[in-house]
């Protein structure tokens, strides 16, 4: 169990990086509910059926669902949609190839949407307060924010240790001062607390029909970012998450939305941007401040997350090799993918000069969240009922619930397609085709290569025929099959009639699972007089070394010595014949994805002057 005095600074850190994006919602949530479509007007009846919606929403789906339910199906520690996938793997509740693996992978991939589009509604929401602080300053709303996007994506790789450490103490003044701010307008107008009442929200629909109805697609702008409570459990626990959102989140957040209830009560007309009307004129410039700081880092969190869900996908077998950088001696987890980044940038940006409002680009938003929540409902279903073995009437009881307000939010949301929504489920779609191939294509890869590899029996017959020469030194053969000799071994000895004085078969296993001890890393065994097999294993969240593998291994055989290491590597070539087992379209996504993904000197961290390549062609 955490004990409490560890879960303050870690609750401290949370408010950064966890709750950025739910924290910085109040900015955009409730303007969206009176400005977007289907636009409601102001008045006293739909204020507070609206308010108690949003207040309903947090209790339901992040006080209740995630905070005191779905955080707990971790998989040893970590959270998310990718590792909830990784333990019902690891399980095998659920096999890779089937439709719920894909779904949990398209889940995955409408986090990367959310990831393109939450910066730019977060910078340009903060900023939108220019428009009513100075006179002819709407005209600069977008070039300001394109200019902040630029330099959030431009400091990504100097890593976030620098920001990190601000990154609490400022979410924590930014809810202070949200909380104050509600406050004051609550006392003046205590009217608004009658949305506490879940009759308003009944009576909204009620009155309101399809209309009402349409309303969610706004209203869960309220809870955009609750994904981030699971997915960055790993990072701080689930006793400091909780503890911020219950201790400081959630009553901030509550009495800032009641807050501008109890001012559009009074004051109708400011419902164009009842956040900003909150703050006293004297204040307004430095609340913007706050705000942009606030959304900069509510930014930063959700990039970050995207880094750590494409290592995740990476060492799952989902995407190819990718540049990721760790920019923090200390941090493991912190990490920089260069590649990524640029992609995230170029997209944000695009959506902030296309769209050129939060309003506009709140059409966008929601639809990607909302789809994963219901994804993540699924998939929690499975765990409660085949891993847990919770009895089938609690656990359809208990999901069926969850599903259902998730159903709800989601059809709401699918009527933003027309206005913007099209943008997420299209970039999933495409982020989950390229996934599909890339898995697809190196199984069929894997199968090929399957049939040129010898068992090591095999492998010492054609040493004893061939009767190489011995040349001194050590040679890696690196092999994804524990239990066969490479291909590349075979074709090496063939051709060149020599084999190293020291060989070793080396193998990375990367389970479903997030960290490996360093003590269970490494597993090595003697196949014959110089000749042995070492295996790596390193969990999803890890970024595998071989050299350094190596350097463990010198302690239990002195003949392994990393520095004369020459790593012999097989670099498959896949061929384009109209005959192999994938289509044309995606034979050549593979390809291109093949071609361009890390090479394994810099994806292992092998140094380049010690590698020799061997070149072989598969046809796939």
């Amino acid at each position: 169990m955490e004990k409490s005095g560890k879960n303050i600074p870690l609750a401290l850190g949370a408010l950064g990086v966890v709750f950025g994006d739910i924290g910085t919602s109040p900015l955009y949530a409730m303007k969206a509910c009176f400005n977007d479509y289907p636009k409601v007007d102001p008045t006293p009846e739909n204020v507070l059926g609206v308010t108690s919606l949003m207040f309903w929403s947090l209790m339901l789906v992040i006080s209740f669902k995630y905070a005191a339910f779905v955080m707990r199906a971790d998989n040893e520690g970590e959270g998310g949609v990718l590792a909830l996938l990784a333990l019902l793997l690891r399980k095998g509740v659920v096999r890779s190839g089937t439709f719920l693996s894909g779904l949990a992978v398209f889940g995955a991939a409408l986090l990367y949407a959310d990831g393109f589009i939450t910066p730019a509604i977060s910078v340009l929401s903060s900023v939108e307060g220019l428009a009513l602080a100075a006179k002819g300053a709407k005209p600069f709303i977008t070039p300001i924010a394109c200019v902040i996007l630029a330099f959030l994506f431009l400091v990504q790789s100097r890593g976030t240790a620098a920001m990190g450490k601000i990154m609490g103490p400022v979410m924590l003044l930014w809810f202070t001062v949200i909380a104050v701010f509600g406050l004051t307008a609550l006392l003046d107008h205590p009217a608004a607390l009658a949305a506490l009442n879940p009759y308003h929200a009944v009576h909204f629909f009620t009155a309101g029909g399809v209309r009402s109805f349409l309303v969610l697609g706004s209203v869960v702008l309220c809870i955009t970012g609750g994904e981030a409570l699971y997915a960055d459990m790993g990072h701080f626990g689930a006793g400091s998450i909780r503890l911020s959102w219950y201790g400081l989140v959630l009553p901030s957040l509550v009495l800032c939305y009641f807050g501008q209830a109890a001012l559009l009560l009074q004051h109708p007309e400011f419902a164009a941007s009842p956040f900003y009307f909150l703050v006293p004129k004297v204040l307004i410039y430095p609340m913007i401040a706050l705000a942009t700081l606030a959304t900069i880092i509510a930014s930063q969190a959700i990039i970050s997350g995207v880094f750590s869900l494409t290592r995740q996908a990476v060492h799952l077998g989902y995407l190819p090799r990718l540049n990721v950088k760790h920019t923090s001696e200390q941090m493991e987890g912190q990490i920089f993918i260069p590649v990524v980044n640029v992609l995230m940038f170029a997209v944000c940006l695009a959506l902030t000069m296309h769209f050129g409002s939060s309003s506009a680009l709140a059409g966008a938003y929601g639809i990607a969240v909302t789809a994963t929540m219901f994804i993540t409902s699924i998939l929690y279903f499975l765990v409660i009922r085949r891993i847990w073995k919770w009895s089938l009437s609690v656990s359809v009881l208990l999901a069926g619930a969850f599903l259902c307000v998730d159903m709800a939010f989601f059809g709401a949301n699918l009527f933003k397609i027309v206005s913007g929504g099209w943008i997420p489920l299209l970039t999933a779609l495409g982020i989950a085709l390229i996934m599909k191939v890339w898995r697809e294509g190196r199984s069929e890869l894997a199968s090929v290569l399957e049939k040129a590899k010898l068992k090591p029996d095999e492998f010492k017959h054609l040493v004893e025929e061939l009767r190489p020469l011995r040349t001194p030194g050590m040679g890696v053969f690196l092999s994804s099959d524990q239990g066969s000799t490479p291909a590349t071994a075979k074709n090496y000895v063939m051709h060149f009639r020599s084999l190293p004085e020291t060989i070793v078969f080396l193998s990375v296993k990367v389970l479903p699972r997030p960290h490996v001890p360093t003590s269970e890393q490494l597993r090595l065994s003697v196949y014959a007089p110089g000749v042995y097999r070492i295996v790596g294993t390193y969990g999803y969240m890890q970024t595998p070394n071989i050299p350094l593998l190596l350097r463990r291994a010198e302690t239990h055989e002195h003949h392994i010595v990393a520095d004369k290491a020459t790593y012999l590597l097989g670099q498959e070539l896949p061929a384009t014949k109209s005959t192999a087992p994938m289509g044309r379209f995606r034979r050549m996504l593979f390809a291109m994805m093949q071609k361009n993904a890390l090479s394994p000197i810099d994806y292992f961290g092998l140094p380049p002057e010690r590698v020799v390549e061997i070149g072989v062609r598969v046809p796939v």
